[in-house]
């Protein structure tokens, strides 16, 4: 039983570490007070970019390197187009999902030989391998939070210093001060669009570490529509944590758990249809979704910036 845990732990963490960071990236690129919808494109391109990296170069760390810059140039396109050009950000978002998806798609037809099921065949030392903690992996159950790759032992550094810098640095606070209000965060001397051009462009890099998590550690290879809608799922984890990055771990370790579940479960024989099993992680979150916007609704504690999606110009002061 005790195994079947740890297992199923293992897994969580895994398929919950690619969220962690675009959640975490998205959470501040809207607490600067921009609406990025563009995160499954950002995480496609990452993804492929990162896997041609290592296919072409057998380099990780330079893989990762490439994965943010494809993510942070990706939303540096998007702050342009929302910060200079003012224009819809809803649009620009979801005009950077359909360029970075298909161009995942036609630069993944590219790469190399596919197999029969239609995905790369990664190659040897293509992956992030997983590293023991010695004594702290050989605990019963939680040992295998201690038996991770090195991007998700990183995740465990990113989430607290990530919640201490926005709520407990005078940099967290213009941050927030421009979100919620810029005329005001103007009026005190913060350069509203220098500091949305700084977290759109960090929210993109993690998006981007994100992606390469995928096709890295995750799942090793190039598969079509390799982050199976996790760029979505994340755009609802911002809202499930209250943009609140200590509470983003919460809603990546549900879609993580219901995740491992329902692979446990396809390995087990069961006679519910694969397709249904893959439907759960994604209605499991939703739900949840739907259930805590309610209650925050009615308890009047919804912590979105007030700022989110407006577009602001000094001259409108």
């Amino acid at each position: 039983m005790t195994e079947l845990i740890a297992s199923l732990l293992a897994i969580t963490l895994r398929a919950g570490t690619s969220l962690i960071y675009a959640t975490i990236g998205e959470i501040y690129t809207e607490r600067s007070g921009i609406l990025n919808l563009g995160v499954e494109g950002m995480m496609l391109m990452s993804a492929v970019t990162s896997f041609a990296t290592v296919y072409y170069t057998a380099n990780l760390f330079l893989a990762i390197l490439v994965a943010m810059l494809v993510g942070g140039t990706l939303a540096g396109i998007h702050a342009f187009l929302s910060v200079s050009m003012r224009a819809n950000q809803v649009v620009s978002g979801l005009s950077i999902t359909l360029f970075g998806s298909g161009m995942a798609s036609f630069l993944g037809q590219r790469l190399g030989p596919q197999s029969n099921s239609g995905y790369l065949v990664g190659l040897v030392g293509s992956k992030f391998e997983p590293i023991a903690i010695p004594l702290f992996s050989n605990l019963p159950v939680i040992g295998a939070v201690f038996k991770q790759d090195i991007l998700t032992y990183f995740v465990y550094l990113l989430l607290p210093l990530a919640w201490f810098y926005l709520y407990r640095t005078r940099n967290g606070l213009n941050l927030r001060a421009v979100g919620e209000n810029p005329q005001t965060a103007d009026a005190m001397g913060i350069n509203v669009a220098k500091v949305r051009y700084i977290y759109t462009i960090l929210g993109g890099m993690l998006v981007g570490i994100g992606g390469a998590h995928l096709s890295l550690s995750y799942a090793p290879g190039w598969t079509e529509n390799i982050t199976g809608g996790r760029g979505w799922i994340v755009i609802a984890l911002v809202i499930f944590s209250m943009w609140n990055p200590a509470r983003a771990v919460w809603g990546a370790i549900l879609f993580g758990g219901i995740n491992a579940v329902q692979f446990r479960l396809q390995a087990s024989g069961t006679t519910i249809p694969a397709s249904y099993l893959n439907m759960l992680p994604y209605l499991a979150t939703i739900s949840v979704l739907v259930v805590l916007t309610w209650w925050e609704t009615l308890s009047k504690r919804v912590g979105a910036p007030s700022a989110l999606a407006k577009s602001y110009m000094r001259e409108e002061k």
